[in-house]
């Protein structure tokens, strides 16, 4: 196998939701950096299972290992209204090949991604990992940069939506969220389908 220097972990954050975007997080370590995280207490896990102080802190580290030309990262988004038109299996698979390309990936890098999630046929070298969040350091580390991102759009966003609390539960179906659904309709925030 070709020693590419480009080894990228993949996987999505919000294909669960009624409202909101599907972010797809896309992480690349440079010339098989040796990553150690400088606060030894930061455990690497799926980014579901660390709460959002863990996050943060990775992100900091994160953002840390990029000034250092270690890493590089980048989150796409998909709104509500493509996942519609489209179904979010696609949206996923085009923001997957488009962030990609935008991150200009070789064809020959090692792509580990998440559950189902797939890249073009071009990417020779990929394997998809049933809970790879859970098992592959890259793609945890691309999970937390998803869910990070989507998170603060979201609660960005709940200033313009507030009857929905949108920062509170990020646009999953919460019992709250479905009585603010019944109650006030839906936003062009929510997904129809």
């Amino acid at each position: 196998m070709d020693k590419t220097p480009y080894i990228v972990g993949i996987d999505e954050a919000g294909r669960g939701p009624v409202a909101g975007p599907v972010s797809v997080g896309i992480f690349v370590i440079r010339n098989r950096a040796i990553l150690r995280p400088r606060n030894k207490k930061l455990k690497l896990r799926d980014s579901k299972k660390l709460s959002e102080r863990e996050r943060k802190d990775w992100m900091l580290q994160i953002e840390t290992w990029k000034e250092e030309g270690k890493i590089d990262w980048m989150v796409m988004q998909g709104s509500a209204s493509r996942i519609d038109k489209e179904g979010i299996s696609v949206v996923i698979r085009k923001l997957i090949e488009d962030g990609l390309k935008k991150m200009k990936i070789p064809f020959n890098a090692l792509l580990y991604l998440d559950g189902s999630l797939k890249a073009p046929s071009k990417y020779i070298t990929q394997k998809t990992i049933i809970k790879g969040d859970e098992k592959i350091r890259v793609i945890s580390l691309a999970s937390i940069c998803a869910k990070v991102i989507r998170d603060e759009y979201m609660k960005k966003i709940s200033k313009k939506y507030p009857e929905y609390q949108l920062w509170k539960h990020k646009g999953y179906g919460t019992e709250d969220h479905m009585n603010f659904l019944k109650k006030h309709g839906m936003s062009p925030l929510h997904r129809k389908s």
